[in-house]
């Protein structure tokens, strides 16, 4: 995903307040980055929002509970008389 497509036509309106020093830190960080306001702007909060997404599927854990986890996907496969229940049967949107 980018943060800005420019052969995409943007047709979705967004409306946001600011303080006065917001805008004026937003506008010449703008200016610093050579592009506009509002091309600024989208790029930031689509990163910051890729980011928090991300963030959602990234999990940071010790080196001990990577090793568990590492240990239980290693392991040989096991009969689940539930799972095999579960696809012997028809799908309910499946033609009678």
């Amino acid at each position: 995903m980018t943060a800005t497509n420019s052969s995409a036509t943007r047709s979705a309106r967004l409306g946001l307040r600011a303080t006065p020093e917001q805008e004026a830190v937003l506008r010449r960080a703008a200016d610093v980055a050579r592009k506009s306001l509002t091309d600024f702007i989208l790029d930031s909060a689509c990163q910051a929002a890729e980011q928090t997404l991300l963030d959602q599927r990234l999990f940071m854990v010790s080196g001990n509970q990577y090793q568990a986890l590492m240990d239980l996907l290693e392991r040989p496969a096991q009969d689940n008389d539930g799972v095999r229940d579960l696809f012997a049967r028809k799908a309910p949107w499946d033609a009678p």
